[in-house]
């Protein structure tokens, strides 16, 4: 079986764990009550929540910018923010975000003048920002809220602050080595340039800034319906991007709202959790293919 195939294998089952786990969610509740949950969201709270989700977005412009600085190919901000939230909003929803944002990056990058080493190192250094912000928001989490990941997963609080010492310590590896290392990484044949510190430092911050803020859009749907805090809903957020990175489902489908309920048992959250989703992946998800068939148009001009 060569890659493509299993990939599109693991894609296929990725998507048929998330609806069930979907399925698993939704089948204790009627299509009334659903509505019911989304039409009873406050104004206030929905208004934060689509303030949040914009303000990660605004955020995850700044990958790419960086990105094109980095690989020595500077773009205007504008350029960089087009690419960046037209590839993001349909990776998001897409599934398998590294290869399917990648791919419309591609598309502009290259029509932009870029080259495809240029590219992939842009890339690479966006798909490093996601991760380095997911290690810090692990770190921070987890010794904000141990019980939490320690009673989901089934380990002892010691692990799971063990775990986000450790994720706080990675990060600050990185800046060392950036900070220190000066020639180029060789990895298969790829030269692989670290940035300097004060952009690793910028990439962190970006990165943890723009998983606060999706938490945050989560948390406004969430604390509408439901009595709880903060970090408890950052945490539960944290552990479903673990979940939705192993399963690549579509916009994390049906595992965000799993792990979500299992961290507040009790809550009626399929309408909160519909509204989020509505909010951070479907409208952004409209506009980004409203904005991807005009620069399309564009281009071929």
């Amino acid at each position: 079986m060569n890659k493509k195939a299993i990939a599109i294998a693991v894609f296929v089952a990725g998507v048929c764990i998330a609806g069930f786990l979907l399925y698993r969610n939704l089948r204790d509740y009627s299509a009334a009550e659903i509505v019911q949950g989304m039409a009873a969201m406050p104004w206030p709270n929905l208004a934060a929540a689509v303030g949040f989700a914009a303000a990660s977005y605004l955020c995850l412009t700044g990958f790419d910018f960086l990105a094109a600085r980095h690989v020595g190919r500077p773009l205007p901000y504008g350029k960089a923010a087009l690419a960046s939230f037209v590839s993001l909003s349909l990776g998001h929803s897409i599934g398998f975000a590294a290869l399917s944002s990648g791919a419309v990056r591609y598309r502009f990058y290259s029509a932009w003048g870029l080259g495809t080493g240029e590219i992939a190192g842009l890339i690479i250094f966006c798909g490093l920002t996601v991760a380095l912000g997911l290690t810090g928001l692990v770190g921070l989490t987890a010794l904000a809220r141990p019980g939490l990941a320690a009673r989901l997963i089934g380990v002892d609080e010691a692990v799971i602050m063990g775990t986000g010492s450790g994720a706080l310590a990675l990060l600050a590896l990185y800046l060392v080595a950036c900070w220190r290392v000066r020639r180029p990484l060789s990895i298969r044949g790829w030269q692989l340039s670290l940035p300097g510190a004060k952009t690793a430092a910028l990439q962190i911050l970006l990165g943890v800034v723009n998983f606060l803020l999706v938490a945050a859009c989560l948390y406004e749907t969430v604390v509408a319906v439901a009595r709880t805090d903060y970090p408890t809903v950052a945490a539960a957020y944290v552990l479903a991007n673990v979940g939705t990175l192993i399963t690549h489902a579509p916009g994390g489908l049906g595992v965000i709202e799993t792990i979500v309920t299992m961290s507040l048992p009790g809550a009626t959250l399929i309408g909160a959790l519909l509204v989020f989703r509505a909010i951070y992946f479907l409208m952004p998800l409209a506009l980004g293919l409203i904005l991807f068939a005009a620069t399309s148009v564009g281009f071929r001009k």
